[in-house]
């Protein structure tokens, strides 16, 4: 495993490397959520995880509903047969509450312990903020697990500015911090920058983890050179940012992150996900997925460089 350095996760004693491992891609097709996705292999999953800790990435995010638990079992399996112990690597995973209340929470973690096991929860986030509670009740209710050591940190997932704010505001009256907030994030997606979602962070020592952080392979530019690619991409294809016309306006950004790989001898990916943990100090980790362990190899290798800052400022003036 090589050697990358880390940086705290929010105000918390999580040292994370800058890109971790998404592993929606290990749900095997078992959900709604889980045919986003091709069903992988688990000799393909052992080979991605295995690539991404010989980069240096030493964290993981999974949730619940990512083939209802399929992706955090697999996730497990694949550390255990590369023998790794409890504490050789971090392990994020998430709480689904559709139709649920704060309630549920204390209820599943024994499933979602069981599902991941021997490794523990280093963060647990409340994934979407639409459940039968408000957020203040579901951060109430993640704090007794963190008293009762059943998990170590508290995060949530696509929460506004202000839904962050108020789980922030709880926790902090308990002692305990909010870690991070996940939410889609990219060169292509950039509205957190303008919702306060990233000021807002930045503020209360918030980290930010991007998911998406290539745009579902856009920044990759492979589609725009191949757009035939589309057609097989299931659900994605449907998506305005993969029409003919979504194409063409981000293909401007796309020939910048090409000029930018020419320089560094890089793939066009690495590229994108360096800006993306560069870009804002410290605040901002990445966690691109993979099907492919050469997926892994690109997504360890952003780590490994940093663009000047100049170039760092171009690609943020860079609207697409």
């Amino acid at each position: 495993m090589e050697s990358i350095a880390t940086r705290l996760l929010g105000r918390s004693d999580l040292h994370v490397t800058p890109i971790g491992l998404g592993c929606w891609q290990f749900s095997k097709r078992n959900n709604m959520a889980g045919k986003f996705w091709p069903a992988l292999d688990d000799s393909v999953i052992l080979s991605i995880v295995k690539k991404s800790l010989e980069g240096g990435i030493n964290w993981f995010d999974t949730a619940e509903v990512y083939g209802n638990g399929a992706s955090e079992k697999a996730l497990s399996a694949a550390l255990t047969k590369l023998e790794k112990k409890p504490g050789d690597v971090l392990i994020a995973t998430k709480w689904w509450p559709l139709f649920r209340t704060a309630s549920n929470i204390p209820k599943t973690i024994e499933k979602r312990l069981e599902a991941l096991y021997p490794f523990p929860i280093d963060l647990y986030q409340v994934h979407q903020p639409f459940g039968f509670s408000n957020e203040r009740e579901e951060v109430k209710a993640m704090a007794e697990l963190v008293k009762a050591g059943k998990i170590k940190h508290i995060g949530v997932s696509n929460f506004s500015a202000k839904q962050m704010r108020n789980a922030w505001e709880t926790l902090d009256n308990l002692g305990i911090p909010l870690v991070s907030n996940q939410v889609r994030y990219s060169l292509l997606d950039r509205s957190i920058e303008t919702n306060g979602i990233l000021s807002t962070a930045m503020e209360l020592g918030i980290s930010i983890i991007a998911y998406s952080p290539l745009a579902q392979g856009l920044l990759t530019g492979k589609f725009h050179d191949h757009p035939e690619l589309i057609k097989n991409l299931g659900w994605r294809k449907y998506s305005s940012s993969f029409k003919p016309e979504g194409l063409e306006k981000s293909r401007p950004l796309i020939n910048l992150i090409r000029e930018l790989a020419m320089k560094y001898k890089v793939p066009p990916s690495q590229i994108a996900l360096n800006w993306l943990i560069h870009a804002h100090g410290e605040t901002v980790v990445a966690i691109p997925g993979a099907t492919k362990e050469s997926h892994a190899g690109d997504n360890t290798g952003a780590m490994k460089f940093r663009m000047t800052d100049g170039d760092l400022k171009l690609l943020s003036a860079k609207n697409a």
